[in-house]
């Protein structure tokens, strides 16, 4: 518990204090912390970047919303991630994963551990290829729900924003997201690569 009230107390000092070393004291912390102010986090380096996506992961109650170019494995392969991603949607009803990448070359390869949790859990984690006309979008973003995001403009660098209580923000790019959802609806092919 004393961890828990010291890593509170260093919230604001930056991303690298969060105190986010263990994946279940993530989810208690965030349980019984007061409600996150709608600030953004500057981030600048790839563990910034991973620790912030397992936080806000970690803060969806319903929908997790991440648009990648080939599931950047130093984010999104990671154990610890991948747990967060597992309790979420074995944790809350209805809860749903969905994923907009630029290519489909991880889906088959079998390499990438998200996409082998995405096989088992098709009910849950649905992975999409971007249409056609959004295939140049260089940004990287994962949102929960509807208020927190992480945001890098270029998905080849780890520069970007964090923002744990920010329903403007998340709104804004969720927005975006959904419209390259439903233009993106899946083929026959990759549903049945999804399904396998």
């Amino acid at each position: 518990m004393t961890a828990i009230t010291a890593g509170r107390a260093n919230t604001s000092a930056g991303l690298s204090s969060f105190g986010l070393e263990d994946g279940p004291v993530v989810v208690t912390a965030l349980a019984q912390s007061p409600p996150v102010p709608e600030t953004l986090h500057v981030l600048s380096t790839f563990d910034e970047v991973r620790t912030a996506t397992e936080t806000v992961a970690a803060s969806g109650q319903r929908l997790i919303s991440i648009m990648t170019p080939d599931l950047e494995p130093e984010i999104f392969d990671q154990p610890a991630l991948l747990e967060v991603i597992k309790r979420f949607v074995l944790g809350h009803s209805f809860a749903k994963v969905r994923v907009l990448m630029r290519d489909q070359a991880r889906l088959g390869n079998g390499a990438n551990r998200f996409v082998a949790m995405a096989h088992r859990l098709t009910s849950y984690l649905e992975i999409r290829i971007r249409a056609a006309q959004y295939r140049d979008l260089t940004a990287a973003y994962c949102i929960a729900d509807d208020r927190a995001i992480v945001y890098r403009p270029r998905a080849d660098r780890p520069d970007g924003l964090a923002g744990f209580n920010n329903p403007k923000v998340a709104r804004q790019y969720l927005q975006e997201f959904d419209s390259v959802w439903l233009a993106s609806a899946p083929e026959e092919r990759e549903v049945r690569i999804a399904r396998r």
